[in-house]
Formats: structure tokens, C-alpha cells, sequence
């Protein structure tokens, strides 16, 4: 069987499925694209060093025209849908990195390319696939803990340290443009993925911006919450952010009719597990560290799941049906990431609640065809908004002229 040809776009945050790439059997690493010649550079010499030649590209749309039946997409976040649709118009398979789009727009079109080419869309939300994350998904499909009621997901991630290193000073880069809510699927997704059940209906909140990120780049609120129904009646709590709290939580509890089961707060392979009897409040509780389902994930970035993505991806791309059936569709993917979007809405309409639409119905795309409500201005036009409604004192040029001093000299933040 032929080898599955890949390219690759993000060269830093692509270094990692450059190498699940590299590693499999399955699949042949052909291309690689970022706009820095330097993380250009650096993938191909990873590639170089395993024997592999690979051709880089500074120009998207010359690196589409390269041979190869498939697209990694890890470049900036906010630049996803618009990345992809142009990889499945040129007869490409997608795997997108988080997040899946920047508006409900953005949504509908990406949702119409992939039912307009007929091409694989799956979504690299790795954090479904940690040994505890997928082993809950395992339990809650067999019915163990019966119909969820209440759940939680949790993404606590203090990113100060490392901001000048991953935002170089740019002012409009993504993540000083981003607003609380955005960066939602690490802590929903999960949740998602495990119950297969359709959000209908989201609140947000958020915490005032704090100065130590003002300090570097950023006017948007320090934490992000997310309230959200779904389908059948149930009620999740999406929190993330960069709280005060080292390490960072990684944190996932589901309660169900039957019983419940959570991620250890500081130990986070291990899962613990209550099945309750036949008698009320009369159970079994364990605790134990779940074995990955496939022994290569072991050692893998992000706990696993950037083992977990790629292999899916490749193996789907190759007609494995059962594969497919673990990657996150195009539709499921909408669902983690669009309930973000409307939580931002709702913060700035005082938290007023806000439905979900349901993006697989065509005749509900249509009132979301134009809506391109965000915070960043070359792509919301005249439906921007400021990513912070407590403060709107602009940031100083010379905060981001501190950033990049710091970024170039290799300092923390």
C-alpha cells in the first residue's frame, strides 16, 4: 500500500507531527511550509536526520501545488478555517491543530467545504486522547456511569513565562488579540468527544485582565469560563486560562445517573472511577492509571494525544473505518470550538445566554453565513469587538518593544 504523502504548515508547533509523521510506517513526510525560514529550517533538518528529504515552503498556496494527498494545519489559531477550506478545495485531506475557527462564519464555510469535496476534516484536539481522557470516553460509551447530568473541564495554564517566546512582541499576534473564551476545546472537548452530546446553549464568563499580562501584550481577561447546556439537559463547566496555580490543571470530571468519574487534580494519569449498586449511595470507587490503547503513544507530546491525532488521521485517510470513528469530525469539532465564540457574546451582552446552533442543519447555516463577530479586526470588519470590556486604555507600543527584546535575548517573561 502506498505511504499516505503529508505536508506540514506551523513549523513550531508542527514539530511535533513532523515527527509522529517521521515515525509511522503508514504515511511519508513530504512538506513543510511556515512564513520564518528558521522553523522552516528546523523541520527539514529533523526530517534530514531520519533520512528524509523534505521540501519547504515559505508561500501557502506554493506549498498546496507540492504532490501529497494530505495537510497538517498548525499555524496560528485563529487562522485555521480559512487555511483548511483551501487544502480541501485542492483535493487535500485536513488535520487542523486547535482551534477549528475564529468565527461562526468561518464555521459554516469550513463545514460546507468539507460536504462540498468529500474529504477527510479531522481535528487535532489532543487533549480527547490523553490514557484517562479516551478511557472515559470508553467507560461513558458502555453505559457505566449512565446519562451524564453535570460535568467539568479544566485548562489552567499560566503562559507568562513563556509569552515573549510565543508571541515575539507582535502586536496583532493571536494570542494578544484572542479574548477570554476563545481557547475553549482543551477543557470542553473532552467532554464532548467522550459523550458524542451536541451543545445548545452557553453563558460566558471571565475575570478581569490581569497587569502582569497587560505587562506583556495582552488586554484580555486572565480566565475564561464557558457555562454550557447540552442536548440533554445537561450542564457543563468549561474553565481556562492562565490562573495562578503551578503546575497547571489538566483536570476532567463527569457525574452520571449510574455513578461519575474524574481526573486526579495533581496527578493527572491517574482516573477514579464511582459505580454505584443497585442501592443508592451504595458503590464501588477505584482509582488506577489507564493503559493507552496503543503502546507508541507512550513517551508522546501532550500526554499522548499527538500520537493519538496523527495515527488517526493517517490510518482514516487510508479507509480504516474504525479510525475514522475515533478521529473528531468537522461537525463534532464546530461543537467543542463555536461555544467559545458565543461566550465571548455573552460576556459582552452582560452574560446573556446564548443558543448554540446546530451547523449539520443547512437550513440553520444561513443566519450565520456573515456573522463574523471577534476580536480581531481583518476578519470581523464592522462586527469587531475589543477583546477586554473592563479596561479600554490601549497597550503602549513600548510594551511590545520590551516583548521582543526579551523574545530576541531569550528571556522569560
Amino acid at each position: 500500500m502506498a505511504k499516505l504523502r503529508i505536508g506540514v504548515i506551523g513549523g513550531r508547533r508542527g514539530s511535533c507531527m513532523v515527527n509522529e509523521t517521521l515515525n509511522s510506517n503508514e504515511a511519508e513526510l513530504v512538506a513543510v511550509c511556515d512564513k520564518v525560514q528558521e522553523s522552516v529550517d528546523y523541520c527539514v533538518n529533523i526530517a534530514k536526520e531520519k533520512g528524509v528529504t523534505v521540501t519547504g515552503y515559505s508561500d501557502y498556496d506554493e506549498f498546496l501545488k507540492h504532490d501529497m494527498d494530505a495537510v497538517v494545519l498548525a499555524n496560528y489559531a485563529n487562522e485555521h478555517a480559512p487555511f483548511a477550506i483551501k487544502a480541501l478545495e485542492s483535493g487535500k485531506h485536513v488535520m487542523s491543530e486547535c482551534l477549528t475557527c475564529a468565527t461562526l462564519a468561518e464555521a459554516v464555510a469550513l463545514i460546507e467545504a468539507v460536504e462540498r469535496t468529500g474529504k477527510i476534516y479531522c481535528y487535532a484536539e489532543n487533549y480527547c486522547f490523553f490514557n484517562t481522557t479516551y478511557e472515559m470516553r470508553e467507560i461513558y460509551r458502555r453505559g457505566e456511569i449512565g446519562e451524564l447530568t453535570h460535568a467539568e473541564g479544566e485548562y489552567v495554564h499560566d503562559c507568562s513565562s513563556i509569552w515573549p517566546g510565543i508571541t515575539y512582541g507582535e502586536k496583532d499576534h493571536w494570542r494578544n488579540t484572542m479574548y477570554s473564551t476563545f481557547y475553549c476545546t482543551h477543557s470542553l472537548g473532552p467532554i464532548i468527544y467522550a459523550t458524542g452530546l451536541r451543545p445548545v446553549s452557553v453563558s460566558g464568563f471571565e475575570t478581569p485582565n490581569a497587569p502582569f499580562m497587560r505587562n506583556l501584550g495582552t488586554a484580555a481577561g486572565t480566565s475564561g469560563m464557558e457555562i454550557v447546556t447540552l442536548e440533554n439537559g445537561a450542564i457543563v463547566k468549561s474553565l481556562h486560562g492562565g490562573l495562578k496555580r503551578e503546575p497547571g490543571s489538566i483536570n476532567y470530571q463527569m457525574y452520571g445517573l449510574k455513578g461519575s468519574m474524574e481526573t486526579d487534580r495533581w496527578d493527572g494519569g491517574q482516573l477514579h472511577v464511582y459505580r454505584e449498586s443497585d442501592k443508592n449511595c451504595v458503590g464501588e470507587h477505584v482509582k488506577y492509571s489507564p493503559e493507552f490503547t496503543n503502546k507508541a503513544a507512550e513517551g508522546a507530546t501532550h500526554g499522548g494525544g499527538d500520537f493519538f491525532t496523527t495515527y488517526y488521521f493517517i490510518k482514516a485517510c487510508l479507509g480504516d473505518k474504525e479510525a475514522l470513528a475515533n478521529c473528531i469530525d468537522v461537525y463534532m469539532a464546530v461543537d467543542m470550538c463555536i461555544p467559545g465564540i458565543l461566550a465571548y457574546r455573552s460576556i459582552v451582552n452582560g452574560g446573556a445566554p446564548q443558543r448554540v446552533p446546530n451547523l449539520r442543519l443547512k437550513e440553520e447555516r444561513d443566519a450565520y453565513r456573515n456573522d463574523t463577530f471577534c476580536t480581531v479586526k481583518a476578519i470581523a470588519g464592522d462586527m469587531w469587538v475589543p477583546n477586554n470590556i473592563h479596561n479600554d486604555e490601549e497597550i503602549p507600543d513600548e510594551v511590545y518593544e520590551e516583548v521582543r527584546r526579551k523574545f530576541l535575548a531569550g528571556e522569560p517573561g
